[in-house]
């Protein structure tokens, strides 16, 4: 296997590996106490209570093994009816259904790796209550 063959290899693992690390974080509303603590505080803000909520031993991941099984289970079941359906019409139904079962799981799961995860809904509101005691308020998560 020559280095060319390679590179765009690494290239996408490199690409998949971004994106799954960058995690979510909260997104703070300019309110009078922010603008008097300041950036710098309110960040520095953010990470304690981040990592607060790690340290109690909330999931900070929701389940995103399940939602690429989903996916690639949809991503199956539609395959295969568009494959069934186009099969039938060219004469081979049973064919179709397959190639368009393994397609769809294809897409399904290649899907769930560049789709990015967020945070469980016991995380985010540990985080989210955290901050409120704080005094910040929280207008979502990026």
């Amino acid at each position: 296997m020559s280095s060319r063959s390679i590179l765009p290899a690494i290239v996408a693992l490199v690409g998949v590996a971004s994106l799954l690390a960058c995690a979510p974080k909260p997104v703070l509303y300019p309110t009078p106490h922010y603008q008097a603590v300041g950036k710098a505080a309110a960040d520095a803000a953010v990470d304690e209570c981040l990592e607060l909520a790690k340290a109690s031993g909330v999931e900070s991941r929701s389940g995103r093994g399940q939602g690429a099984a989903r996916r690639t289970a949809a991503g199956a079941a539609s395959g295969a009816v568009g494959g069934a359906v186009g099969g039938a019409i060219w004469g081979n139904a049973g064919r179709g259904a397959a190639s368009g079962a393994a397609g769809g799981a294809a897409v399904g799961l290649f899907s769930s790796l560049f789709s990015r995860p967020g945070p469980s809904p016991a995380y985010q509101n540990f985080v989210n209550r955290c901050l409120a005691e704080r005094g910040f308020d929280t207008m979502g998560w990026q």
